[in-house]
């Protein structure tokens, strides 16, 4: 019998928060390994859309209800998560309350391009510097055949 290894699905989320001006978003301070700042996401469960998963997500890490406003883009490098192979779609999302730290965010913080720490986990850099080309220049993630 043949067994299949797969990567897990996850999601991410960049929210935005609408009641703020220059619209920061959040991140989140992992309370878990692999430590450091992320955004605000995790595991989609069984049975679970990966939209649903996103609004549970940052319900969980943020206590924030957010809106889910479209598709940035899908990540899959192998090496993106040092715990396992994971694919994570990326949403951007908008919120107009304060986030709150709660379930595995140890701290969640309002921040703006010019002020993201430099201790990212995973590969949030990259999504962020892929979501600020599309939020500033309306260039959509571009992905070659060695990506």
């Amino acid at each position: 019998m043949t067994t299949y290894r797969n990567p897990a699905p996850t999601v991410d989320l960049i929210i935005e928060l609408l009641h703020h001006p220059h619209r920061p978003i959040v991140l989140i301070e992992r309370l878990n390994p692999p430590l450091g700042w992320a955004l605000p996401g995790g595991f989609v469960d069984y049975g679970e859309s990966v939209e649903a998963a996103a609004r549970r997500e940052a319900l969980e890490e943020t206590n924030l209800k957010v809106t889910l406003i479209e598709q940035l883009a899908v990540y899959s490098d192998p090496q993106r998560d040092p715990r396992q192979h994971t694919l994570s779609i990326v949403f951007l999302a908008t919120a107009s309350t304060d986030p709150i730290a709660a379930d595995d965010a140890k701290t969640a913080a309002i921040v703006h391009p010019w002020d993201v720490p430099p201790n990212l986990c995973f590969d949030h850099d990259l999504i962020l510097r892929d979501y600020w080309q599309y939020r500033f220049y309306g260039q959509r993630p571009r992905f070659g055949a060695d990506v």
